[in-house]
């Protein structure tokens, strides 16, 4: 058995009307990737902020390579060997690959900093990794895969042997994903302990020794991957059984409600045409880089149309900006809701407000508190968001009610047509359900539903009929019933069959 490295035992932590943690258990030994898995909320982001020093612990021991420590600082906690790689990586995008993986530990020569020596240093732990960056290379300038990468080299400069990694794959392609997973198989081999939180269930298989189950703040089990089903590992943390991963209901197809046409907004947008009728979701997929995102966008207003033309329930409306959508009808709960659908300073009260302040200012242009408050118990029972009260920050909450945050401030306005883009990233498996519910129930009140997501078993569960793009183009429609992840897969890298869809 190999040596274990990390050991917590009954920690505790409390934040302001919330227990966090109580009296939780977590172990890592030295050359295995232990998955720590729960819901959001569950209590696993604060654990690892305690082992990496960014949170002080109200109860318990902590000890690392056998060594118990009382309260750390984040500089203690790389002392002792632990890195933390973030959902959100922090990195200076203006500085370089070097300079990033030196930040606060430059190596400094007789009458300056050594460039040439970070540089030297920084590149050969890169080719021990084979990862193909240049040390030169600015930050900004890599895609996200590539600054996941220089991060984990960051941690590997500073010689950490516990490495802590939060939703790693959430923004990567498969391709990505392949390169993650190579670098984490050659971590293991080198002796490395590596914590993996991920809500993507399907990836532990070729990664995870062993795994750690959290919920509501408390330690449910830890067992060896090998030993569990799915379906153990999902009841252990909703603390029920799923029966559907995706639920589906049946509605009866209606009028046409929503229409574009012909619409063009630079290179990753060209001819896109498509409906979406009561009753039905329509999905769209395709690979990263497809035009999914820049689509919706175009159409909300977000982002400038060169041409086309927008329909709601038969008559045009003319789309500038987001004001001009949200009036009439049309609203997106964004990819990024942390950037573009969420103020996470502002409560969870403002956030619901601030788009909707037509409807509860009085006729004097001053908010009526009894409005506000009516709105806000709505969206908070409607869409069960899991809140201590409405007026704690956005930012706090876990992302699955982060976005039913983000829906609730939209069907407050009777909206007619409700995108999503990847309305589940970060999000665990047992709000993900809650969020497909909620789609559904859009669906039954003849709301016209577009999703847009990466991930195929999801949009192949959740529309009812897919249109897939590639390289800013429409290259077909299939129905969800009756496709293949094959043949949508198929459609995806047709760059010889761009075309414009038939509805």
């Amino acid at each position: 058995m190999q040596d274990v490295i990390v050991s917590m035992e009954n920690v505790s932590k409390s934040f302001p009307g919330v227990k966090a943690l109580d009296n939780v258990q977590f172990e890592l030994r030295a050359g295995e990737v232990m998955a720590l898995l729960g819901e959001n909320g569950a209590g696993k982001s604060t654990l690892m902020k305690i082992l990496s020093g960014v949170y002080t612990r109200d109860g318990g021991t902590v000890r690392i390579f056998g060594q118990e420590y009382g309260d750390m600082t984040p500089k203690q906690a790389q002392a002792a060997g632990v890195a933390i790689i973030h959902q959100e990586l922090n990195m200076c995008r203006h500085l370089s690959v070097a300079e990033n993986m030196f930040l606060g530990r430059e190596i400094k020569g007789t009458f300056a900093l050594n460039n040439a020596k970070m540089e030297e240093e920084a590149g050969r732990i890169l080719s021990e990794l084979k990862i193909d960056i240049s040390p030169r290379q600015i930050v900004g300038d890599l895609p996200v895969s590539k600054q996941q990468m220089v991060e984990i080299a960051k941690a590997l400069s500073i010689n950490a042997k516990v490495l802590i990694m939060d939703e790693p794959t959430s923004a990567l392609t498969a391709k990505e994903i392949d390169d993650l997973f190579r670098i984490i198989h050659q971590l293991k081999e080198e002796g490395h302990g590596i914590v993996y939180i991920s809500h993507r269930l399907e990836e532990l298989q070729h990664i995870v020794d062993r795994v750690t189950i959290m919920r509501d703040g408390q330690y449910i089990t830890c067992r060896d991957f090998a030993d569990m089903t799915m379906d153990e590992i999902i009841a252990g943390m909703v603390g029920r059984e799923i029966k559907e991963k995706f639920p589906h209901v049946e509605c009866e197809k209606g009028k046409k409600i929503f229409e574009v046409k012909n619409l063009n907004a630079g290179k990753l947008v060209r001819d896109i045409s498509f409906s979406v009728y009561e009753g039905e979701i329509v999905g769209f997929a395709g690979l990263m880089g497809a035009g999914r995102t820049e689509t919706t966008r175009a159409i909300f207003g977000a982002d400038p149309k060169e041409s086309g033309e927008i329909f709601v329930d038969g008559k045009e409306v003319k789309i500038r900006c987001p004001m001009d959508a949200i009036k009439n009808g049309v609203v997106l709960a964004p990819e990024d809701r942390k950037k573009d659908g969420l103020c996470t300073k502002l409560s969870i009260r403002q956030n619901l407000a601030l788009p909707n302040l037509d409807l509860v200012c009085t006729g004097l242009g001053v908010v009526s508190r009894g409005k506000e408050q009516k709105l806000c118990d709505e969206a908070v029972e409607n869409l069960r968001i899991k809140t201590p009260g409405v007026d704690i920050d956005a930012g706090n909450l876990s992302g699955g009610n982060q976005q039913k945050v983000v829906v609730g401030k939209w069907l407050a306005r009777n909206s007619r047509v409700v995108i999503f883009d990847e309305p589940t990233r970060g999000i665990d498996v047992g709000a993900k359900v809650e969020i497909y519910n909620l789609i559904n129930e859009l669906k039954k009140q003849g709301i016209a539903v577009v999703i847009v997501s990466s991930e195929m078993p999801e949009v192949m569960g959740v529309a009812d009929r897919i249109i897939v793009m590639c390289d800013g183009r429409i290259t077909g429609e299939v129905m969800a019933k009756e496709t293949t992840q094959n043949e949508i897969l198929t459609l995806a890298t047709s760059f010889e069959n761009k075309k414009i869809a038939s509805h």
